[in-house]
């Protein structure tokens, strides 16, 4: 299986950081994850607030590309309705020309309000859905047609060459995030891997899993193809203080995601296209922080490696085949612990991960 590192590029839960030392860490990290094996190298897209900012990975990607040689590189994701479809397009061609087609684009619809809100227009919540799933065929058609054009509600295009024109097929290479069911349909549509968040029992998850896999059939008439977890980890040679840690670096990632999103604040209930997103906020109403924490710590690995080994062929278990992309930085991870997590993950767990038979393992009774 395919194992990365994910970048978040946050600073909250450090105190006193700077800009500067944040994009130092996570560069660090990545050329380090480059050398040690890691299979990819992902990267969010956020702007503006301290939960993450790294506001172009495809230019991020562009330098990853001319300091690294053996990793993929991989978005999850450019958030599309933030974009001119054609100069994304444009972009991910000369990435995955420079990178020798070593690009992996993965792609989505954006979820915070208060990053819409400093667009200019500006870009309404409202309208994300349409615009996503008006600029991502447009994209994906111009990719493998070298020709971008489109007359729809948002984006009037021209017929128009992509230049320099690409040369590999992206198909494989497509990646979507899918929380809620009609990101999961347009996942399936787009022939896309679908990206899931690791932040809930896996139990919760598997419906959505299943339904992916049951649209990807009827759309494609194939199999879908193992779907990305992006994962959060603290991986410690003993199990000593290391639930402390989790509880505190997790907890802070947490709180992070609920000042962000504004998930206590009922606001989902009042965009259009964000149904799955009002319910979830619902239950995290109802389960209050703690319960939140209780369950992202569920969904999350940390520990020694055996253990964290133990964690991941129960989640095979549970939702069949995956690949992985953890992030080793996040709630104010000191940079020791998070060098350390992602040393000792490429000694003792990333082997084992890559020897796992490809063959889907049986789901467990809890999807029949």
């Amino acid at each position: 299986m395919d194992v990365g590192i994910q970048m978040v590029f946050a600073s909250y839960g450090w105190n006193d950081i700077s800009d500067a030392q944040v994009w130092d860490e996570e560069i660090r990290l990545a050329r380090l994850a480059d050398e040690l094996g890691y299979d990819v190298l992902w990267s969010v897209e956020h702007h503006f607030y301290d939960y993450s900012f790294c506001p172009d990975n495809l230019q991020l990607m562009s330098y990853l590309a001319g300091v690294t040689g053996h990793a993929d590189l991989g978005t999850a994701a450019v958030i599309l309705p933030w974009h001119d479809p054609l100069r994304v397009a444009e972009q991910v061609a000369i990435l995955d020309q420079v990178s020798g087609g070593r690009f992996r684009f993965g792609i989505g619809r954006g979820l915070s309000r208060r990053e819409f809100g400093h667009f200019r227009g500006p870009i309404s919540m409202d309208e994300s859905r349409e615009r996503f799933d008006e600029a991502a065929p447009m994209i994906l058609n111009a990719l493998k047609s070298g020709f971008m054009e489109g007359d729809g509600k948002f984006y009037k295009q021209p017929k128009t060459p992509i230049r320099p024109k690409p040369t590999k097929s992206f198909e494989g290479r497509t990646y979507a995030v899918a929380s809620s069911e009609d990101s999961v349909e347009a996942a399936a549509r787009l022939k896309a891997r679908m990206v899931m968040f690791a932040d809930r029992p896996w139990p919760m998850r598997l419906p959505q899993i299943e339904r992916h896999r049951e649209l990807f059939r009827k759309f494609h008439g194939v199999e879908a193809p193992p779907f990305l977890i992006a994962d959060f980890c603290i991986c410690t040679p003993t199990m000593d203080g290391v639930e402390d840690l989790a509880r505190r670096h997790m907890g802070s990632f947490v709180d992070s995601n609920l000042e962000h999103y504004e998930l206590l604040t009922g606001h989902f209930s009042r965009i259009k296209g964000y149904d799955a997103y009002a319910k979830k906020a619902e239950l995290a109403k109802e389960a209050g922080r703690d319960g939140i924490v209780e369950a992202f710590l569920k969904a999350a690995v940390y520990g020694t490696p055996d253990r964290i080994l133990r964690t991941l062929e129960e989640r095979r278990e549970a939702v069949g085949e995956f690949e992985l992309c953890t992030s080793f930085r996040f709630g104010g991870t000191p940079y020791p612990l998070a060098e350390q997590s992602l040393r000792l993950y490429a000694k003792e767990i990333l082997p084992v991960l890559h020897a796992w038979k490809s063959e889907r393992p049986k789901v467990a009774d809890a999807a029949k």
